[in-house]
């Protein structure tokens, strides 16, 4: 279990998180909603310890989360950040065998090997095996990323701990297909009894994707549930200022979210007047 209790930060005297409660469970995907500046990614970046919450703490299976080594969250739970910089020249097979240096003794074993080059074939990447890193497109990085995180929890661990996949915006450099391939992998590792946990603004990706949606705004939680009792026309329209129709899905039944057209200002009951053609208009002034 993952769980944040009462946690804030504040920066530079602004309020990022306001006493966040949140206990995450594994074998769901748990997405992270709400507009730009709702605090999602800080708490992404808490919940992983990347980020000292200001008050408050973070428990990982009871444990608060500094009383773990590095190397012992590191076999526990793997990040996928919003960008990745690698300066030098690694292939990409590289970089998805890097994700396995948490359970190497002194050089990486044949299972290893074995291990990377299936997180590979997995992500549909294995393709780039050989290609130098720095020269993929952002959407190829993105992808070997995903691939380095699930090579790094590729296996049970030896106690029975549960495993953890902390995602921050994976998609936001993918095409359509390859995000719901992404996303499709998530859901096959929660099955396996991954906790996984995604920041993501697609609506439909999350309502696709997610056991659990917990909707920021403004640093706060506004509601958590399932996608059918968070994505209402009425919290979606007083959360991001958007008026949208919620249908249910013709395939998978959950909620799919279509955004209704903007209104003009101070149109409401008032009907525009039909405009002249300009031909009408250059008749009129020349008699």
């Amino acid at each position: 279990m993952l769980e944040a209790r009462q946690v804030g930060v504040v920066l530079g005297g602004k309020v990022l998180l306001d006493n966040i409660s949140l206990t995450l469970l594994p074998g769901q995907v748990t997405a992270l909603l709400g507009p730009n500046g709702a605090g999602k990614s800080t708490l992404l970046k808490v919940l992983t310890g990347d980020v000292t919450p200001t008050y408050g703490a973070v428990y990982l299976d009871g444990r608060p989360l500094e009383g773990w080594s590095l190397v012992e969250r590191a076999r526990r739970r793997a990040v996928v950040p919003q960008e990745s910089s690698l300066a030098f020249p690694f292939t990409a097979f590289e970089v998805v065998l890097l994700g396995r240096a948490p359970h190497v003794a002194l050089r990486e074993t044949p299972q290893d090997v074995a291990i990377a080059q299936q997180a590979m074939a997995q992500t549909r990447v294995d393709h780039l095996a050989a290609r130098a890193y720095p020269s993929l497109s952002g959407g190829e990085r993105q992808r070997v990323q995903f691939s380095r995180a699930l090579a790094q929890i590729w296996e049970a661990l030896p106690d029975g701990s549960a495993r953890w996949l902390l995602l921050d915006e994976p998609t936001s450099s993918l095409d359509l297909a390859h995000q719901y391939e992404a996303m499709a992998v998530a859901r096959q590792l929660a099955q396996e009894g991954v906790g996984v946990v995604v920041v993501v603004h697609d609506l439909n990706l999350a309502a696709y994707v997610a056991d659990d949606i917990v909707l920021l705004d403004r640093g706060r939680i506004t509601a958590e549930g399932r996608p059918e009792d968070v994505l209402t026309a009425e919290r979606i329209r007083a959360v991001f200022g958007l008026d949208v129709v919620v249908t249910p899905h013709p395939h998978h039944g959950r909620p799919c979210v279509v955004p209704l057209p903007p209104s003009r200002p101070g149109s409401e009951g008032r009907r525009e007047r039909p405009m002249s053609s300009p031909i009408l208009r250059f008749r009129l002034v020349s008699r």
